[in-house]
């Protein structure tokens, strides 16, 4: 019987039974986000000595001050070296070592730059009950960096039941809030804004701002403040 199909032949499968070849994979490409936000450049080894002095120095909740005074060096030159503004002296570096309780060798160790990162499981963080005024307003702390020009704070706030609003918080730098549940008249300055789920209100966090009337309790928001670090 005669058929259209073309003979198998013995040297190996039809052409229509072997794979496709996989096309060749592209050359890697630098991908950028959305962000405005400049390149990262990466730190000299006086920048690097210095953030690591002043990352310790801050782990061990001490002041520029004293730690300049127990490395007889003035406060200034602290300033500069913690700043990566000199390249200074072993024996300058030994001293602040011996200052901040540390070997030497830590500082040079981390000169491959190690960059922050916190992670907090879902139910777990920081817990802040407000007292007072601001009763039933609970703040959890989703994450915590101690280096970078900026800090910024990632809370999850519920106001329970027995909450009540408070229009009156005051502070430095920029906040975002994104609601998450309930309903809420939130004041800024001398507006109001209603916000519900997947609402998002954006603000300079100097003026007086907070919850003005919580019209559906109990409600959930992300609020994620972000100001400058203020050198110690």
């Amino acid at each position: 019987m005669k058929t259209d199909r073309p003979a198998r032949s013995a040297r190996g499968p039809l052409r229509e039974d072997i794979p496709q070849a996989m096309p060749e994979r592209e050359e890697a490409v630098d991908l950028a986000t959305g962000s405005t936000a400049p390149p990262v450049r990466e730190m000299t080894l006086e920048e690097s000595l210095g953030s690591q002095i002043r990352l310790l120095r801050r782990k061990a909740e001490l002041r520029g001050g004293d730690v300049a005074q127990a490395a007889g060096v003035s406060l200034s030159m602290l300033s500069k070296i913690e700043n990566g503004q000199i390249s200074p002296s072993l024996s300058t570096l030994q001293a602040v070592c011996r200052a901040l309780n540390v070997p030497l060798s830590q500082l040079f160790s981390t000169f491959e730059e190690q960059r922050d990162c916190s992670y907090v499981k879902a139910g777990e963080g920081v817990v802040i009950e407000r007292r007072g005024t601001k009763a039933g307003h609970e703040y959890r702390l989703l994450g915590h960096l101690l280096g970078g020009d900026v800090v910024l704070e990632p809370y999850l706030i519920t106001l329970h039941e027995e909450a009540r609003p408070y229009t009156n918080f005051r502070h430095s730098g920029v906040e975002l809030i994104y609601m998450l549940t309930g309903r809420v008249l939130y004041r800024h300055g001398s507006e109001t804004y209603e916000l519900g789920v997947g609402d998002s209100l954006l603000f300079d966090s100097g003026a007086p701002h907070g919850p003005e009337m919580l019209l559906e309790k109990p409600m959930t928001y992300l609020s994620v403040i972000v100001h400058p670090r203020m050198e110690t």
